[in-house]
């Protein structure tokens, strides 16, 4: 129990839509009115569940409920979970930023938190002026701050503009002096919401550094919130998920990223087209996206063998079908093509007039961890019969290079952000 260094029991906040406060001067009364009775808010027993997807049917709704969870010394614990889901409001209630509507929360020393871009910086003030005012707000004494200056300064890359008003600074550079102030000033808890994602890359891989060593080196305690997975991998002993401002998984992390990532699929692995009514020669009927083993997936580890199927409706004679599929990533480039004649530089498929399946079984694709779109086409010669522009899509999950990814670079000497060694087929019985 020594070690337990914050405990959060049954924490709730609702909130009123639409309005600021309750709203009306009558709901106002009225809650003071059971209070002084020493009864129940008569609001806490109405309002929905926190799903924003969903039209409201009351005023009220839970932002977050009943929140149960203790945090050891030492510790980096991720919160993660969808736009919405209510981290934030659960960090700003553990920063002493709102108080909860119910619910109890017991600390154990100095809470640090680094929630949006520039927290407690003031505009007018230079960076190092902001660095004693947020020490100052943290408890720290001004000889405290003076012996850390320096070592914020550096870490935070700003010492050309330290002497300049922060009102002139990049976001980066905010959120690069906020995190050194709030790492370096010791806090026994670091909450750290999704602002690092405002930094570079380069600041990124400091400031996730910097965190473990914290962690770790000196034993203080860390509560991260990020939608970056392989950050969370990396830095997170334990994972929190929230859905619907409600805790539907606690515990180890790999499991806590696996839950997520399972729950928030972006497409099931396959998809339906819209029957064209022979309008065409041929064209697309469905589409399958398949494992190594042969089963239907939309997730997959980078570095995974992958399986694209596509079943060709077929109304006319095909002389010289052509079939390429295309992957692209959320900024819409172009990662990887397969055409069916790339490589011996003639159709693998000649004079068909029978629906067939077409397949590209790919050994090893190595993506970065993200979201990826297919777009495929169908040519008869340079005839274009069917074209499906970013119609699916597939995730790939958080990982490194591993040994099969080094013998390929090795053997091959490639070195670029893609590589996959692809292999045709085609299935035309019994269909």
């Amino acid at each position: 129990m020594s070690d337990i260094i914050l405990k959060v029991e049954n924490i709730s906040k609702q909130y009123r839509l639409g309005l600021v406060g309750t709203g009306t001067l009558s709901h106002d009364l009225k809650r003071w009115f059971y209070k002084v009775r020493g009864k129940e808010d008569p609001y806490l027993k109405i309002g929905d569940t926190n799903d924003r997807s969903k039209a409201a049917e009351s005023d009220y709704v839970w932002a977050i409920k009943d929140i149960n969870f203790e945090v050891k010394r030492g510790e980096v614990l991720g919160i993660i979970g969808k736009n919405g889901a209510g981290k934030s409001t659960l960090l700003k209630i553990l920063s002493r930023v709102t108080s909860p509507t119910t619910g109890e929360i017991k600390t154990k020393g100095r809470i640090a938190s680094l929630l949006e871009v520039g927290t407690g910086f003031h505009p007018e003030l230079t960076g190092k002026e902001n660095i004693y005012l947020n020490g100052a707000i943290l408890g720290m004494t001004k000889a405290e701050i003076k012996a850390k200056e320096q070592e914020i300064i550096e870490f935070s890359g700003c010492q050309r503009y330290i002497d300049t008003p922060v009102k002139r600074y990049s976001s980066g550079m905010r959120v690069r002096l906020a995190f050194a102030v709030a790492a370096f000033l010791e806090p026994d808890i670091l909450v750290v919401d999704e602002v690092l994602a405002v930094g570079d890359a380069e600041f990124q891989k400091k400031a996730i550094g910097k965190m473990q060593d914290i962690s770790k080196g000196d034993g203080r305690t860390v509560l991260f919130v990020s939608h970056n997975m392989a950050a969370v991998q990396d830095l997170c002993s334990r994972v929190i998920v929230l859905e619907f401002g409600k805790t539907v998984f606690n515990g180890e992390t790999q499991g806590g990223i696996d839950y997520y990532l399972n729950n928030n699929q972006v497409s099931k692995g396959f998809f339906e087209f819209n029957k064209k009514l022979n309008v065409f020669k041929a064209n697309f009927n469905r589409f399958e996206i398949l494992d190594t083993s042969g089963d239907i997936s939309s997730r997959f580890n980078s570095g995974e063998g992958m399986i694209f199927r596509s079943i060709i409706e077929v109304n006319q004679e095909l002389r010289n079908p052509i079939f390429s599929l295309r992957i692209s990533d959320v900024n819409n480039i172009s990662v990887t093509v397969w055409r069916s004649n790339d490589y011996i530089n003639q159709p693998i498929i000649k004079n068909l007039n029978d629906n067939f399946i077409i397949e590209i079984e790919t050994q090893n694709l190595f993506l970065l961890d993200s979201t990826y779109k297919i777009s495929m086409s169908l040519l008869d010669g340079k005839e274009l019969l069917d074209y499906a522009d970013k119609f699916i899509s597939f995730e790939v999950l958080p990982g490194k290079p591993n040994d099969s990814f080094k013998s390929i670079t090795k053997k091959t000497g490639y070195n670029g952000l893609i590589f996959s060694e692809g292999k045709w087929n085609v299935i035309t019985q019994n269909l």
